[in-house]
């Protein structure tokens, strides 16, 4: 959902140079969704999760204690 001030300056053609600002960062952002994500990332949420699982399983056993 936009907000009021967004739809306007989605609407306004800014003068001269100024203009192609806004088109050029939404070309920009729309090409880093495009990009894939790192696997080196992907492997680090991994660990980050399986830690996580580990702590919360850790904590759980202490409560049964």
């Amino acid at each position: 959902m936009k907000n009021n001030q967004t739809d306007r300056l989605e609407g306004a053609e800014l003068p001269g140079p100024f203009g192609e600002i806004p088109k050029k960062l939404k070309e920009y952002y729309d090409s880093l969704q495009d990009e894939a994500i790192p696997d080196r990332f992907l492997d680090l949420l991994e660990r980050l999760d399986q830690a996580e699982r580990a702590a919360v399983g850790t904590s759980a056993v202490r409560g049964l204690e």
